[in-house]
This record gives C-alpha cells, sequence and structure tokens, in this order.
C-alpha cells in the first residue's frame, strides 16, 4: 500500500539532495501542504503527496544516480540541457551513429508516449500509479525530472499537441517540488488524518510495485 510504501522510503535521505537533509515523507508532505494551501484539485495535492515515492528503487539496490537525476529521451541526441551530460560519452548509445541526430528513432512531433525515456524514479512511479491518477497527475509524475523540456524547451521537436497541453501541468507542479523543502519538519499529527483519506479516496489498500 501507499503507506507502507511511504514507510520504506522514509529509511532514504538523498545523497545528492542539498536542499534538504529530512526524510523523504517529510518533503512529500511539505510539497503536498503547499499546493494544499494555494487551492488546487484534490489529485494535485495527492500527486504532490506521491511524486517521488519511485525512490524506493534505491532502497530496491539501485544506485542513487541512476535513480534521482535528470530524465530524458533515449534513441535521440542528447541535450546539452541534461545535467552531468558530459558523461554520456561512457554510454555506449554514444558510438551509435542512428541514435546522434535529433530525432534520432523517432519521428518529428510523434508524442512522448512514443519515446523512450531513461529509467528513474520518474517513469517508475508513472507505471506504478498510472491506473489510479488522472491524466494530468500522470503527465506531473513522469516528466517532473525531465528539467531539460519543461524549463529549457529542448525535446519539444518530439512531442505533440496532447504533450503541450499537459506539460502546462508539468510546469505548473516543477515550482512545488523544487521550492517547497526545508529542514523545519512538517506536523505530521496534525496533517496525517487528512492524506490518509485522501490516498484512500484515490487507491486500493494494495497496489503493486
Amino acid at each position: 500500500g501507499i503507506w507502507e510504501a511511504m514507510e520504506y522510503l522514509n529509511e532514504l535521505v538523498e545523497d545528492s539532495d542539498p536542499d534538504i537533509e529530512l526524510p523523504q515523507i517529510a518533503h512529500a508532505v511539505q510539497t503536498a501542504e503547499q499546493i494544499r494551501s494555494d487551492g488546487h484539485p484534490d489529485w494535485f495535492i495527492l500527486t504532490g503527496l506521491v511524486h517521488d515515492m519511485g525512490k524506493v528503487l534505491c532502497l530496491f539496490g539501485e544506485p542513487q544516480w541512476a535513480v534521482t537525476g535528470d530524465t530524458f529521451p533515449v534513441g535521440c541526441r542528447y541535450s546539452d540541457k541534461v545535467v552531468c551530460h558530459e558523461y554520456f560519452s561512457d554510454n555506449p548509445d554514444w558510438n551509435v551513429p542512428e541514435y546522434q541526430t535529433e530525432s534520432g528513432i523517432y519521428e518529428p512531433g510523434c508524442g512522448l508516449d512514443n519515446v523512450l525515456m531513461s529509467w528513474g524514479h520518474d517513469e517508475y512511479l508513472y507505471h506504478v500509479v498510472r491506473d489510479y491518477l488522472p491524466p494530468e497527475a500522470q503527465y506531473m509524475i513522469r516528466y517532473h525530472s525531465f528539467y531539460a523540456c519543461h524549463r529549457e524547451h529542448e525535446y519539444e521537436h518530439l512531442m505533440n499537441d496532447r504533450d503541450r497541453e499537459m506539460f502546462r501541468w508539468v510546469r505548473k507542479f516543477n515550482p512545488y517540488d523544487l521550492y517547497t523543502k526545508s529542514d523545519e519538519p512538517p506536523d505530521l499529527p496534525r496533517v496525517m488524518p487528512y492524506y490518509r483519506e485522501l490516498v484512500g479516496r484515490f487507491f486500493p489498500e494494495e497496489i503493486w510495485w
């Protein structure tokens, strides 16, 4: 279930996150509380609560650098706007000519549903929760670390009209992800009844991780 997974995730403190030293549940509630205070819909609040739960991959044994960083399309030329792109030359894909053109193996305007994204906590959680959340929430979860696109406007040639419409929600979510972190822990006993009821409205008692 969501809460069992959240308690498990509570063991993780990100090595690479300079903004906060609290466990993940604290960041999750901080994000959700700011969204709630701004009057957004309940599904938006819930997305803020669960958006980083894909980081349980770290506790399954995956290295943090492969789970928590930027996401980006594979099978086409890498953008230099992707954080740590200078290390991509170590990837065997670097030596495949077909992958070094702007669109690579894709057709321009094919839509992001037809694009293979690098595997990380965004893509993983999207597959875990997509049956329970509206499309806008799915986009926010799947692409919130796709900074090269939603902040730098890279890879937009692969998007279709639906992607462009949905990315309004990704960009709306981004400030809550980046700027709600604090070393001051949230008042969990006060807010948890609300979040337990909210989770119970959208998710069954157990889901497939």
